[in-house]
């Protein structure tokens, strides 16, 4: 295992609650833009996650692949529609997004492994 994705993401709630205390406006806001973006419309809400987890792995962020990764699972994303959607980030970023995708993989396998899907 390269990464612990689940851990991570549970060290970064609480940076993220305190970023949202100290700045409570912009984090409403950023909320606020964030379930107006992932709301069912044309494109439901997997769809959607996969299209984030796809953009986390081409801007290499790995706070975003573990949130994305996890948000995929639980809308009942496959491992091979994640793949494909990866596919996609590597075709957009080219070779470091080869190397994020591979990480990004390991993290929908480990939320899917948590969740009993694997």
């Amino acid at each position: 295992m390269h990464k612990n994705w689940p851990e991570m993401a549970a060290e970064l709630n609480p940076l993220v609650a305190a970023l949202r205390q100290s700045q409570p406006d912009v984090m409403r806001a950023f909320s606020q833009m964030a379930q107006s973006a992932t709301k069912s419309g044309a494109l439901d809400a997997k769809t959607k996650e996969l299209i984030a987890f796809a953009v986390s792995v081409a801007v290499r962020c790995d706070a975003c692949i573990t949130f994305h990764a996890k948000a995929a699972q639980k809308y009942g994303a496959s491992r091979e529609e994640v793949a494909e959607a990866l596919g996609m980030a590597v075709y957009m970023g080219a070779g470091p997004s080869v190397m994020y995708a591979a990480q990004a993989l390991e993290a929908f396998d480990q939320y899917a492994a948590q969740a009993g899907d694997a």
